[in-house]
């Protein structure tokens, strides 16, 4: 069925509207990166900088620690998605072939878990982690990004796998191969696209985070980028505009390259051919 011209337009409108709706606070954050401060507190602010400026960088790093504060965010972000596809992985291939109560009992939880605010779940993870020693830590912060990131990893990759043929795992086990083997062999392979989206979801979540961060982490070394970029405000709730948007800019660009360089492999449907018709 032929969609109508004028249904086209409305839909790359509506698209491209879309479009800039999300790349307005990126493009207006890297034009203030780069503004000198008299721009800064302009009445008539530009797209464009008149007198582009790096001093805003060096000054967000002479400032703060940002490097520690970034390899902080990696080891945990790190840490949280490889965790949690290494847990979600099995569990979801559990939950997608066996049609059993628990694993519908599995999945309503999932899906309500989403639900619960943050507040909600700080104050037992707080004394969990308190008793276990791991409050102001970056191990500490990874177990609960884990904890937070599983159920969705794990409703992500159930879909993925239930995705893949039957019967592929059927010649494996004629051929003699147990659950484990044909799960290793067979079926994590033709996930591939789904570990990969799964995982970048944990990393850019736990990226991104701030509120268990700010809760869990007292001393400055042991914080991560999102609460550092909040030390560019004062106690009067006045920022440092030209520095807090540097800094904010660099935070931004891990994610972005991240996703960039495994789009394709996102994207890309690799159990195409896997089953002859």
């Amino acid at each position: 069925m032929r969609t109508s011209r004028p249904a086209r337009i409305g839909q790359y409108t509506a698209l491209l509207a879309y479009l800039v709706f999300l790349a307005f606070p990126f493009l207006w954050l890297l034009s203030t990166a780069f503004k000198p401060p008299r721009e800064l507190g302009s009445l008539h602010p530009t797209w464009i900088p008149k007198d582009p400026t790096l001093n805003n960088f060096r000054q967000a790093f002479e400032e703060q620690p940002l490097l520690h504060a970034a390899l902080n965010s990696l080891l945990a972000a790190l840490g949280a998605a490889v965790i949690a596809v290494l847990i979600a992985t099995p569990m979801a291939y559990v939950v997608a072939r066996r049609r059993t109560r628990l694993a519908k009992a599995v999945t309503g939880w999932v899906v309500v878990s989403q639900a619960f605010p943050f507040v909600l779940l700080i104050i037992p993870l707080f004394l969990v982690l308190k008793n276990l020693g791991l409050i102001n830590s970056v191990p500490g912060l990874v177990l609960v990004y884990v904890v937070w990131a599983l159920p969705f990893a794990l409703w992500m990759l159930a879909g993925y796998v239930r995705a893949v043929p039957p019967e592929l795992e059927e010649a494996a086990a004629v051929d003699g191969a147990g659950r484990v083997r044909t799960l290793v062999s067979v079926t994590a392979p033709l996930l591939a696209p789904g570990i990969v989206a799964t995982a970048l979801f944990a990393f850019i979540t736990a990226w991104n985070e701030f509120f268990f961060a700010l809760v869990l982490l007292k001393t400055p070394e042991k914080q991560t980028l999102p609460v550092v970029l909040t030390h560019f405000i004062g106690a009067e709730g006045v920022a440092d505009l030209g520095p807090l948007a540097a800094a904010a800019f660099l935070a931004t660009l891990p994610s972005l390259v991240v996703f960039a360089l495994i789009q394709r492999r996102i994207t890309g449907g690799m159990l195409t051919g896997a089953v002859k018709s």
